[in-house]
């Protein structure tokens, strides 16, 4: 018989063809109460397949008492609730590094774009303004000090990324990262100040959340840019907003937001800052690698027992 495993949310359409076509997997989503058919049905599965948007809460866990295994789609797993996987005995896993240079380019594409005004530059020539005068001066990138928050395996490639721009990098971690040829920064403020660019690439989650506070921003001051490529969530959303829109520091590049794909409306308006709807990761080479690991931790799991990207 096929192993039942349950769908939360949708996925990547060649990632469901294989779970339905492998497996007897179930789409949650298609239920009109969820909550009603884990109530009736939860028992069934013994594997979760769900992504780092969706995740899966305690109320999910406790719901399905023959879960042994959730294999999620996407490096972050701050969307599940690992004490309650922990307290259950399921067994979770993520999609590291097959993603890690495509969000380090996202990052080094970002903090040109915003640092050269490539977007804002591209708006002016389509209204007509070029014929007005010239587009402003805007900031170099090369040979400038590159802050990174969080020097894991996305923060290591970005650095890597930065010695072709030769630029000096600092990293600021929960504590030093050993081997590492990059000076670390005992504070977030102090990196903040350090740097002309800030990028973030933290995991998410309580621990993190607006880590990035009103006072790391203004530290960053009046010429420093911020780049976002980890979680909404680690930046003080308000206080960045309001930091642009004053012109406290000289521009941001966001792929992530706190609440999307609601983005705060009074970023549209600004050329100082470029937005993205969460792409950082989104190429087809990538994301197929990712339904790749995803389908071979959830085959690893079921022959045997173990995953083999596993946090938890």
């Amino acid at each position: 018989m096929k192993a039942r495993v349950l769908q939360n949310g949708r996925l990547l359409p060649a990632l469901e063809r294989v779970l339905h076509d492998e497996f007897a997997a179930h789409r949650l989503a298609e239920e009109p109460d969820p909550g009603a058919f884990l109530a009736g049905h939860g028992g069934e599965f013994s594997a979760l397949v769900t992504s780092a948007r969706f995740g899966a809460d305690a109320a999910m866990m406790a719901a399905m008492p023959a879960l042994k295994a959730i294999c999620s789609f996407g490096v972050g797993y701050d969307t599940i609730d690992i004490d309650a996987a922990r307290r259950h005995g399921i067994a979770v896993s993520n999609t590291p590094d097959v993603l890690n240079d495509c969000v380090a380019d996202i990052a080094f594409g970002l903090l040109i774009d915003v640092a050269r005004g490539i977007s804002a530059s591209d708006r002016f020539v389509r209204r007509g303004d070029w014929l007005k005068g010239a587009f402003p001066l805007q900031t170099r990138v090369s040979g400038k000090r590159l802050g990174i928050l969080g020097l894991g395996r996305i923060g290591q490639v970005i650095a890597k990324r930065a010695t072709g721009f030769d630029m000096e990098v600092r990293y600021h971690n929960r504590h030093p990262v050993i081997g590492t040829p990059y000076a670390y920064e005992t504070t977030l403020k102090g990196l903040a100040q350090w740097s002309d660019f800030l990028v973030v690439a933290s995991a998410g989650g309580a621990d993190t959340r607006h880590l990035v506070s009103a006072d790391v921003i203004a530290a960053l001051g009046p010429t420093g840019y911020l780049i976002n490529i980890a979680r909404g969530s680690v930046i003080d959303e308000t206080a960045l907003v309001d930091a642009l829109a004053n012109k406290r520091i000289a521009g941001a590049g966001l792929d992530v937001f706190e609440d999307e794909p609601n983005v705060p409306e009074a970023l549209f308006t600004l050329n100082n800052v470029v937005l993205l709807p969460h792409v950082a990761s989104g190429t087809r080479e990538t994301r197929q690698a990712m339904a790749d690991l995803t389908l071979a931790n959830l085959r690893s799991f079921l022959a045997g027992g173990a995953l083999l990207t596993a946090v938890a």
